[in-house]
């Protein structure tokens, strides 16, 4: 890739995906593909800081079981907490590719962060996953004085696919009386699926990570129906009205699909009198988030969320 505008690390990651080969995740069996989602960030990924106590539950939502992962750093109580859901288009990904996310986070921030495993397509097609991340962000905020939380400073986030679900979980909160969401980040979400056709997808669609048919098999193993592409519980930035959501910090890459309508949204959020923070990182591409490990922008963005939810009020 020799995209001018290419971060000089982020062209390092792309050669070294490159030289590795590896077949596109869309042409693979969604077993095979979530092994490859899983072995691919190697050493890119970073190391998983040390903290006090990191605790697997299993709740029970509305359908079931619902693993999560409590990180608890050194902090003074109670305090403020993050509801984590990963990103991987509903398909890949789980706990574990986003572990050291978590942790960068839960010791930068002082917060507790809860990831959630939710239930991921095409064996559970939407709203399965909505369903439990919901459930999740309900049951922390039932639980916050078990956690040692800020019931007033619980945020929720997520990167691609949890950007989407936590866009989400916030329109649904403040439409069911919810649990207070006080703020939600947002890392280069997918905010519509029933339009793959901006500009930024069709300049980057192939050479830049994630690809415009990977996104495309995405989106078909997720819906039930090509119909609920146009559900705001699918596709976020289709919702009538955005008034009164919480604050929202919205992260997105310069050279990736998602960007446009990832600020889309945040442009939506802030003229619905949402307040805003959106960055755009400079050469940096999807997924460049889980990248902490050679990307020095990676720990900018980690570190800029860290803030945000630290700062964070009730």
């Amino acid at each position: 890739m020799t995209d001018p505008r290419l971060d000089p690390q982020i062209i390092a990651y792309l050669a070294q995906m490159e030289a590795e080969g590896g077949a596109p995740l869309e042409t693979l069996p969604v077993d095979e593909a979530r092994q490859a989602a899983a072995d691919g960030l190697g050493s890119w990924a970073g190391e998983p800081e040390l903290l006090p106590k990191v605790e697997d539950l299993i709740i029970h939502g509305p359908d079931g079981a619902i693993p999560i992962r409590i990180y608890s750093p050194d902090r003074v109580q109670p305090s403020p907490a993050l509801v984590y859901f990963h990103g991987g288009g509903w398909v890949v990904c789980d706990l574990d590719t986003h572990d050291v996310i978590c942790r960068a986070i839960a010791r930068r921030s002082g917060a507790v962060v809860v990831s959630v495993d939710y239930r991921l397509a095409p064996e559970h097609r939407f709203p399965a996953a909505v369903i439990d991340c919901y459930a999740a962000t309900r049951w922390v905020a039932e639980n916050a004085e078990q956690l040692g939380i800020d019931p007033r400073r619980i945020a929720v986030g997520g990167d691609s696919a949890g950007g989407n679900l936590a866009a989400v979980v916030s329109l649904q909160s403040r439409d069911e009386t919810g649990p207070h969401i006080a703020l939600q980040v947002l890392v280069y979400p997918v905010t519509d699926l029933s339009s793959l056709d901006t500009p930024s997808y069709r300049e980057f669609a192939e050479g830049y990570g994630l690809t415009a048919p990977e996104m495309e098999w995405f989106r078909d193993q997720y819906l039930a129906r090509p119909e609920d592409a146009r559900c705001f519980h699918a596709s976020p930035l289709l919702a009538p009205d955005l008034r009164g959501l919480p604050p929202a910090l919205v992260i997105t890459a310069e050279c990736d699909p998602l960007r446009d309508e990832g600020e889309a949204y945040a442009k939506r959020l802030e003229e619905a009198g949402v307040h805003v923070r959106y960055t755009c990182y400079a050469g940096m591409i999807h997924p460049f988030f889980s990248l902490q490990g050679g990307v020095a922008q990676a720990r900018e963005a980690i570190a800029e969320v860290a803030a945000a939810i630290a700062s964070s009020a009730g």
